[in-house]
């Protein structure tokens, strides 16, 4: 499966990032099919990021699918995320690597917490 993710490029305490489409087995910063474009967290108001949009559009024809970050940037930037993506991006939200543990509290657990002498 392709994604659509960043790769993390600059210095200590000074990333960038480029927009990439890879193979989701390779690590983030590993081998990529293509680089879409770029992302500069520092940089000046309305210069930091620029993609090829006809590029991304391209991917998302061939079943792509963003990462939440690349997801939010990309509609920053004015483009469309198309409905399958949406909705996969919905359910991996969900899906918590952490799931809290759930306290059922039963009546006889109740009952021994309550003060009687009140």
């Amino acid at each position: 499966m392709v994604v659509l993710r960043f790769k993390r490029f600059g210095r200590i305490h000074r990333p960038t990032y480029r927009l990439c489409a890879a193979d989701k087995r390779c690590p983030r910063n590993g081998t990529v099919i293509e680089e879409l474009g770029w992302f500069d967290p520092a940089g000046p108001e309305g210069k930091q990021f620029e993609f090829n949009m006809e590029r991304v559009a391209h991917w998302f024809k061939m079943g792509a699918q963003p990462s939440q970050t690349a997801a939010n940037m990309i509609k920053k930037a004015g483009g469309t995320i198309p409905a399958a993506a949406i909705k996969a991006l919905a359910v991996r939200s969900k899906v918590s690597k952490h799931p809290k543990p759930v306290v059922v509290a039963t009546p006889a657990a109740a009952a021994e917490e309550t003060p009687k002498g009140e």
